[in-house]
């Protein structure tokens, strides 16, 4: 089930930063053959894989497991060659949906898992003693895994929902800072009342039949101030040994056993299984959960832009542009999701997982503490151990290995200030998350990112600018671009050059003349500037694009000239076109007046001897 997670929230990453072309890599006659192609490929390789396993549980398992990280592996190739979003856009009610088009996109990931489900079938039905019609095997995986993405396809379609809804103060209400907040506090009441009898039914878990196991349990668990329902978990056929526990309000909170356990345990092991389930809500971890989720999207949501801009204006990633001839939009899509991808499969490898593992040992241990001793605990883990494949020496990422979990509770039994001191590891582990995620949000709350946008944008758009420019040397407009980068940036000789090259490749653009124009008048390198060429290529923008701004750059070539009665003359026409401008254009016009071309240069040269003498 962890691992699943883990799998399932790569898929779900892949598609959401996958990004809609403007057109597809393939055309649609090529598209969807070569996705076919690759189910193809995919389920024919699975075959194969079981085909080659010995029909035991533990084989099974691992190569089920093997073909799920190749579905990933699959399912990523097929949105990168077939762009099946762009295609799915379609299906999103013109944009108002995309939690449908994000929702089609986990099935196509779902039918790679079927093909791998439709392969095993006959491995699946020797191992656990059970025949299936093929599409009743893939439905009943279906259904143990739904619960794994059914809260995001909840919470995205309500995301959607609502701002389709005709009510303004609510949709004001969900884009206010507290939005989010108020969406987490409905996923978490979804999660307490919804979800476990969801879960359990789509597990198909039934009700511990009355008799007298469940009066024992029920009686064990009232002498310890515990109320919860006991279900029958079939989980592989009711052929592991495990149990779980659901649900936070009393009400609505199970405890599942698988009928392996029930059929192998004694009582007092049993009772040993129970009592660790209730530590698992006595210790309140099913809340921890959910804080630990909730923590990753926090994390991930305030360190995601800041980390993107600051790589992004590293030039080690630009030079992926100018010498590796990677595309602007791929060195993007990478820095974008690469980052954030290693990010999610560390969190929840070593940060949740560290939790999860110290949940379960403190369960363990709570289960000592209320059965006064180890040795029930111990013998029902020798026996999962031995009638699960011998694993007690396996490492297990999520839970301990069985083999450290009995010398845990050994060590307890004989060290019972073990239990105190793991139990204050964990408060102090959960603080240190606590204050590093403050610590977090208050540090990113400090950092200058407007300052870091500014600096990622310009080298940015410079080097996409320029491997565009080299991928379409004949198109003027990159260069136009580019002189205007150069221009913002200060750096007038690469701007000259790159307005030249735009005018020799377009020379009746009236944005490049009218940008050059205002070069060679205004630069602050004075050799640079040529007012005779400037009033030639300005007079040519206006008879061909009339509009406020290159008026404005033909009255200052008036002006430049010597020729002030026709600079106020055509600024007026500027004030007349572009009225919003209105006030720049009357100082432009005081200007010519009182001030010659000339006079305004070496007013300019005496500012820059001040400020070099400062």
């Amino acid at each position: 089930m962890y691992t699943n997670l883990l799998l399932f929230l790569v898929a779900i990453f892949l598609f959401s930063i996958n990004s809609v072309p403007e057109t597809p890599l393939l055309p649609a006659y090529l598209s969807f053959p070569a996705m076919l192609l690759l189910l193809g490929g995919f389920s024919l390789l699975a075959t194969r894989l079981f085909q080659r396993r010995p029909e035991r549980a533990n084989a099974y398992f691992k190569t089920e497991k093997q073909l799920s990280v190749l579905a990933v592996v699959f399912f990523g190739t097929t949105l990168y060659l077939c762009d099946p979003k762009y295609y799915l856009m379609k299906v999103s009610l013109a944009g108002t949906m995309p939690a449908l088009v994000n929702f089609v996109g986990l099935l196509l990931f779902v039918l790679y898992l079927s093909a791998m489900w439709r392969a095993g079938r006959q491995s699946y039905e020797l191992v656990f003693g059970r025949e299936y019609k093929p599409f009743a095997f893939i439905l009943s995986n279906i259904k143990a895994n739904l619960p794994i993405v059914l809260p995001w396809v909840v919470l995205s379609l309500l995301y959607d929902i609502v701002a389709l809804l005709p009510f303004p103060l609510l949709q004001k209400a969900v884009a206010s800072q507290w939005g989010d907040l108020l969406f987490f506090a409905l996923f978490l009441c979804f999660v307490l009342l919804f979800f476990p009898p969801l879960v359990r039914t789509l597990w198909g878990c039934e009700k511990l039949p009355a008799g007298y196991l469940k009066n024992h349990l029920d009686e064990f668990c009232g002498r310890h101030d515990f109320k919860a329902d006991f279900y029958l978990w079939p989980l592989f056929e009711g052929r592991v040994l495990t149990a779980g526990v659901m649900g936070i309000v009393p009400g609505l909170r199970y405890i599942l056993l698988t009928p392996a356990l029930i059929e192998t345990m004694s009582m007092a092991e049993l009772e040993a299984v129970i009592a660790h389930e209730i530590g698992h809500v006595k210790k309140r971890h099913l809340l921890l959960y959910v804080l630990l989720i909730g923590g990753f999207s926090l994390l991930a949501g305030v360190l995601a832009e800041p980390l993107i801009h600051f790589l992004l204006s590293l030039d080690s990633i630009n030079s992926l542009i100018f010498r590796g001839g990677v595309s602007a939009e791929t060195v993007i899509t990478l820095v974008g999701a690469l980052p954030l991808l290693l990010f999610m499969l560390v969190y929840f490898r070593f940060i949740f997982g560290y939790f999860i593992r110290n949940f379960e040992r403190q369960a363990d241990l709570f289960s000592l503490s209320t059965m006064g001793s180890s040795e029930a605990l111990v013998s029902a883990f020798e026996k999962i151990s031995v009638l699960s494949g011998n694993i007690k020496d396996q490492p297990n990422w999520h839970h301990f290995g069985i083999g450290q979990r009995i010398d845990c509770l050994e060590a307890a039994e004989k060290q019972p200030g073990i239990i105190s001191s793991h139990n204050r590891k964990l408060r102090l582990s959960l603080l240190a998350y606590i204050c590093i995620i403050a610590v977090t949000l208050v540090g990113i709350r400090q950092l200058p990112t407007e300052a870091m946008a500014e600096r990622y944008q310009d080298k940015f758009a410079e080097a996409a600018l320029i491997q565009r420019a080299a991928q379409e040397p004949d198109r003027a407009l990159w260069q136009r671009l580019i002189g205007d980068l150069m221009l913002n940036k200060k750096m007038e000789e690469k701007a000259l050059l790159a307005y030249e090259k735009a005018f020799s490749l377009d020379p009746s653009n009236p944005e490049v003349m009218n940008n050059f124009a205002w070069l060679l008048l205004t630069s602050e390198n004075l050799s640079l500037r040529d007012t005779v060429r400037a009033l030639t290529l300005a007079r040519g923008a206006v008879t061909l694009q009339p509009k406020g701004y290159i008026l404005d750059t033909l009255a200052t070539a008036y002006w430049a000239n010597g020729l002030v009665d026709e600079a106020v003359r055509v600024e007026k026409q500027a004030v007349e076109v572009d009225v919003a401008k209105r006030r720049f254009y009357m100082a432009q016009i005081m200007k010519f007046s009182s001030l010659s071309y000339e006079e305004s240069i070496q007013k300019q040269e005496l500012s820059e001897k001040k400020e070099e003498g400062e």
